[in-house]
Protein backbone atom coordinates (compact mmCIF):
# COMPACT_ATOMS: atom_id res chain seq x y z
CA UNK A 1 0.00 0.00 0.00
CA UNK A 2 1.15 3.49 -0.68
CA UNK A 3 1.04 6.37 1.79
CA UNK A 4 -2.31 7.77 0.65
CA UNK A 5 -4.07 4.41 0.83
CA UNK A 6 -2.60 3.77 4.27
CA UNK A 7 -3.67 7.19 5.50
CA UNK A 8 -7.20 6.83 4.14
CA UNK A 9 -7.57 3.32 5.53
CA UNK A 10 -6.41 4.48 8.94
CA UNK A 11 -8.85 7.40 8.98
CA UNK A 12 -11.75 5.40 7.51
CA UNK A 13 -12.58 8.22 5.10
CA UNK A 14 -14.86 7.41 2.17
CA UNK A 15 -14.15 9.77 -0.72
CA UNK A 16 -16.38 7.94 -3.22
CA UNK A 17 -19.39 10.26 -2.71
CA UNK A 18 -17.14 13.26 -3.34
CA UNK A 19 -15.11 11.94 -6.26
CA UNK A 20 -18.00 10.40 -8.24
CA UNK A 21 -19.81 13.71 -8.95
CA UNK A 22 -16.52 15.44 -9.84
CA UNK A 23 -15.69 12.72 -12.37
CA UNK A 24 -19.23 12.90 -13.79
CA UNK A 25 -18.98 16.68 -14.25
CA UNK A 26 -15.59 16.40 -15.96
CA UNK A 27 -16.88 13.64 -18.20
CA UNK A 28 -20.03 15.62 -19.06
CA UNK A 29 -18.06 18.77 -19.93
CA UNK A 30 -15.62 17.13 -22.33
CA UNK A 31 -17.99 16.82 -25.34
CA UNK A 32 -19.18 20.44 -25.10
CA UNK A 33 -15.53 21.52 -24.80
CA UNK A 34 -14.72 19.65 -28.00
CA UNK A 35 -17.61 21.39 -29.77
CA UNK A 36 -16.63 24.83 -28.45
CA UNK A 37 -12.97 24.42 -29.40
CA UNK A 38 -13.97 23.21 -32.85
CA UNK A 39 -16.40 26.08 -33.42
CA UNK A 40 -14.12 28.81 -32.09
CA UNK A 41 -11.16 27.38 -33.98
CA UNK A 42 -13.10 27.28 -37.23
CA UNK A 43 -14.43 30.82 -36.84
CA UNK A 44 -11.01 32.20 -35.92
CA UNK A 45 -9.29 30.42 -38.81
CA UNK A 46 -11.91 31.73 -41.25
CA UNK A 47 -11.35 35.23 -39.85
CA UNK A 48 -7.60 34.88 -40.35
CA UNK A 49 -8.15 33.52 -43.87
CA UNK A 50 -10.21 36.59 -44.70
CA UNK A 51 -7.48 38.74 -43.19
CA UNK A 52 -4.93 37.06 -45.50
CA UNK A 53 -7.09 37.61 -48.55
CA UNK A 54 -7.67 41.29 -47.74
CA UNK A 55 -4.02 42.05 -46.97
CA UNK A 56 -2.56 44.56 -49.37
CA UNK A 57 1.07 44.45 -48.34
CA UNK A 58 3.32 41.41 -48.36
CA UNK A 59 4.36 41.98 -44.71
CA UNK A 60 0.78 41.97 -43.43
CA UNK A 61 0.00 38.90 -45.53
CA UNK A 62 2.99 37.04 -44.07
CA UNK A 63 1.99 38.05 -40.52
CA UNK A 64 -1.58 36.85 -41.09
CA UNK A 65 -0.24 33.61 -42.57
CA UNK A 66 1.93 33.01 -39.50
CA UNK A 67 -1.03 33.79 -37.25
CA UNK A 68 -3.18 31.30 -39.17
CA UNK A 69 -0.57 28.55 -38.92
CA UNK A 70 -0.16 29.21 -35.20
CA UNK A 71 -3.92 29.17 -34.66
CA UNK A 72 -4.35 25.89 -36.52
CA UNK A 73 -1.54 24.24 -34.56
CA UNK A 74 -2.85 25.60 -31.26
CA UNK A 75 -6.42 24.49 -31.86
CA UNK A 76 -5.26 21.06 -33.02
CA UNK A 77 -3.22 20.61 -29.85
CA UNK A 78 -6.13 21.68 -27.65
CA UNK A 79 -8.52 19.41 -29.57
CA UNK A 80 -6.18 16.41 -29.34
CA UNK A 81 -5.66 16.93 -25.60
CA UNK A 82 -9.40 17.11 -24.93
CA UNK A 83 -10.02 13.95 -26.97
CA UNK A 84 -7.15 12.22 -25.14
CA UNK A 85 -8.69 13.20 -21.81
CA UNK A 86 -12.05 11.86 -23.00
CA UNK A 87 -10.40 8.57 -23.91
CA UNK A 88 -8.42 8.45 -20.65
CA UNK A 89 -11.39 9.18 -18.36
CA UNK A 90 -12.31 5.50 -17.80
CA UNK A 91 -8.68 4.73 -16.99
CA UNK A 92 -8.52 7.66 -14.57
CA UNK A 93 -11.78 6.58 -12.92
CA UNK A 94 -10.42 3.08 -12.35
CA UNK A 95 -7.17 4.50 -10.97
CA UNK A 96 -9.06 6.73 -8.54
CA UNK A 97 -11.25 3.82 -7.44
CA UNK A 98 -8.13 1.70 -6.90
CA UNK A 99 -6.54 4.46 -4.79
CA UNK A 100 -9.65 4.77 -2.64
CA UNK A 101 -10.09 1.03 -2.12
Amino acid sequence: MNFISTLLAAKGVDFAPIIAPVLEVINALLWPCIAIVGAVGTIYCVFLGIKISKADEQNSREKAKKDLIGAIIGFLIIFILIVALKIAMPILEEWVKAQIA
